[in-house]
């Protein structure tokens, strides 16, 4: 080449020490083509990768490399310029139209993330846009593109598996391995130390050694004798009997407090490692029950093992090998939630993309699978057919209620029916009303409540939890998530203590405690819901046996459930509970309610959604769809950071020295949702203060209760029922 080109400069180094262009384009064609590799994708990723940089030829961009270290040179041009478009325009221009555009997608996108096509929604920023500026841009470098265009291998058609229906994820998977190839790289060059610190983890079988290490000696123990750990080891015998089996989609249905956590793990490293799996996620509906399991994994392979990637994380725990796992998943287990697996999956960020091609060959673990959002069930279920079909993962739902998921590819069950787990670990009996139509009043249920010294009452939404908390003896503990995350995770510590020591506790809670959260009370109260809900509060009830009997009492509280899903789940549960041949705990009985609650669900908004990005291939709306695809509508929602023990410091940190990804992950243990209304009625009441855009944090200190948490009520607000 005539005239050396860079990359990427390091302040105050000569240009010897520079990294050359085509050194950093070799570098990343070469790991963007072998992470393609596993999915038939080599050349993709690999052509995507050799021309992803080439506007940087640009004496422009040049130009700004030698003035930001003091090397200005009188033949390079002032200014800046998109240095990601002229490779778009030259994919475009050298390959059929097909395999143009696609490959013009992962180029344009991979800083500024996955363009539309047209330009209705994002205006410049779409592809067909960009296009344009790129054909201009490229007139400037053609000489260099000439070059590049000799490393070019010959590409025909995407694999045979890419459909119509699956094309998007394809197209995210190569987005993926060009993102991370890029990032890896350039961390490389610029931060050598860094990037050593990348994968410095134990393997699966290392891990797979401390595992067998722990439950031996839990098997070994007195505890280990009593009949309900006996049927766990059946359990567990069966799942790592199971997993020798073919990769595909299983279920482990064992009712609440049969050991799914530790068996579903002990499935997943006899599978990953028979069949060569590079890593395991475990999947959690609730950040409220997160820390608990990787509590739970971190005592068996060692916190430093264990990544935890969630909006509840304690940053002062994290590593910076952990911090640097979280950004592409490269580490053999990951502890996630269904907002953040699912939303990735969807985006079209380069900063959430990046993980993508490291859950291909992966075992999942989808904890509380009944939890999946029922709006989004389509998309989701897409999702894990594909994932199973196509990039070689193994996934698990592990749950006490099997839901019915519509139009999942075949599943095999781990637990053989002649177990008859929900016979044999019955440890409650759950009692309905007589009259579903008579409801009791917040005293009457408090009465009641106080009448026993151990008891947990779940009800439905915050509102609910506030009113009835209110009228309780003093001693009794709030739970909701009006409470910021460090304050539950304090409180369910407290609930723990109290209940082992056998002190009188009572607990009024929101259903944030029924997903796997590891409590064990003789008696537990559930206003009506959702059968499913039922069943999970009855997991909180005589958990390890210790009674011969638990009671579960549902009531009808004052008011029902607020429209929307929580409604269709009580109803639904309303029309099954008055057949004769109900029984509340009963298998049969949650398929066909899951069956009849799915089928009520409006799901129509996403359908549409899903076949207008079908019929658009190849020119899909990529931000469109993935500003539509939310499990949380933060649309409807804004976050507002409370005073609560330390957050008051690292509060005042922010207003001094600004946002930055250290300041705000520490917050984010401190924050709350609350609707976008109430936080401009709150904001224009001087109650909470919006220090940077969209940063919302408290105002006044005493609107933080050190018992109930935000109290939003007791300020006689306008508050709407707000549900968790």
């Amino acid at each position: 080449m005539q005239k050396e080109y860079f990359a990427h400069s390091l302040k105050d180094r000569p240009l010897k020490e520079w990294q050359r262009l085509d050194d950093h384009l070799r570098n990343v064609a070469n790991i963007a083509g072998k992470f393609a590799e596993s999915f038939k994708s080599h050349d993709w990723a690999f052509n995507a990768a050799w021309i992803h940089d080439l506007g940087k030829a640009d004496s422009i961009f040049q130009g700004y490399l030698c003035r930001s270290n003091d090397l200005d040179d009188s033949d390079y041009d002032k200014g800046r310029i998109n240095h990601s478009s002229a490779g778009a325009a030259l994919a475009e221009e050298n390959f059929e139209g097909f395999i143009g555009c696609i490959l013009a997608y992962l180029i344009a996108g991979h800083h500024a993330g996955l363009p539309d096509w047209h330009s209705a929604d994002t205006g410049n920023a779409a592809l067909s846009i960009r296009l344009k500026e790129g054909k201009k841009n490229l007139v400037r470098i053609r000489e260099y593109a000439d070059e590049i265009l000799k490393t070019i291998r010959s590409i025909s058609r995407p694999p045979c598996f890419v459909k119509p229906d699956n094309f998007h994820i394809w197209v995210r998977m190569l987005y993926s391995c060009l993102v991370d190839a890029d990032f890896l790289d350039t961390e490389t060059y610029m931060n050598l130390e860094q990037s050593q610190q990348r994968s410095k983890f134990l393997s699966l079988n290392e891990l797979k050694t401390l595992f067998d290490l722990y439950m031996k000696k839990f098997t070994g123990s007195p505890a280990s004798k009593t009949n309900i750990n006996k049927i766990r080891n059946e359990i567990l015998s069966s799942c790592r009997t199971v997993a020798s089996e073919n990769s595909g989609i299983f279920s482990l249905t064992v009712p609440t407090g049969g050991g799914k956590t530790l068996s579903s793990m002990a499935f997943a490293l006899e599978h990953a490692i028979k069949y060569g799996k590079y890593r395991i996620i475990y999947v959690i509906p609730y950040t409220s029950i997160i820390e608990q399991i990787a509590e739970i994994f971190g005592k068996i392979f060692g916190s430093e093992n264990i990544v935890e990637h969630h909006s509840n994380f304690d940053s002062d725990k994290e590593t910076q090998r952990m911090r640097l796992a979280t950004e592409n998943w490269d580490a053999p287990i990951i502890v996630t939630t269904n907002v953040q697996f699912f939303e990735s999956l969807y985006s079209a960020k380069s900063s959430r993309c990046r993980k993508l091609h490291n859950i291909i060959n992966s075992v999942i673990i989808f904890d509380e699978s009944q939890l999946l959002p029922p709006e989004l069930l389509v998309p989701c279920v897409k999702i894990i057919n594909e994932l199973s079909s196509n990039y070689g993962v193994t996934i698990i739902l592990s749950t006490a209620t099997q839901p019915a998921l519509p139009e999942l590819n075949q599943i095999r069950e781990i637990i053989p029916p002649e177990f008859n787990l929900y016979n044999r670990l019955k440890r409650t009996e759950i009692y309905f009303p007589d009259d579903l139509n008579y409801p009791s009043t917040w005293a009457e249920i408090a009465e009641q409540l106080k009448k026993h010294e151990q008891v947990l009452c779940i009800v439905n939404t915050r509102k609910d939890c506030h009113e009835l908390y209110s009228i309780m003896p003093e001693d009794t503990i709030h739970l909701s998530a009006l409470m910021c995350g460090k304050h539950r995770s304090e409180k369910i510590l407290e609930i723990k203590n109290r209940l082992k020591a056998g002190i009188p506790i009572r607990v009024i809670s929101t259903q944030l405690v029924e997903a796997g959260v590891d409590i064990d009370f003789p008696v537990v109260y559930r206003a009506i819901g959702g059968l499913d809900s039922i069943s999970q509060a009855a997991g909180r009830c005589n958990r390890e046996g210790k009674a011969s009997c638990g009671k579960v009492i549902v009531f009808i509280p004052p008011k029902s459930a607020p429209p929307g899903i929580l409604l269709k789940g009580e109803n639904k549960t309303r029309e099954l509970a008055v057949m004769p041949e109900f029984k509340p705990d009963n298998p049969d009985m949650f398929t066909r309610y899951f069956k009849t609650f799915y089928s009520s669900i409006n799901d129509t908004g996403y359908v549409k959604l899903h076949e207008q990005l079908i019929k658009d291939v190849p020119n899909i709306q990529f931000r469109s769809y993935s500003a539509n695809f939310k499990i949380i509508d933060d649309r409807a929602r804004s976050s507002v950071i409370v005073r609560y023990k330390d957050s008051g410091r690292l509060i005042e940190r922010l207003r001094y020295t600004g946002p930055n990804r250290e300041i705000m992950r520490k917050l984010q243990r401190y924050t709350i949702n609350l609707s976008d209304w109430m936080v401009k009625k709150m904001k224009c009441d001087g109650l909470i203060e919006e220090i940077y855009e969209g940063i919302f944090v408290q105002a006044l200190p005493k609107l933080y209760n050190n018992k109930i948490g935000f109290d939003i009520y007791r300020e006689t607000l306008p508050a709407e029922d707000l549900i968790l």
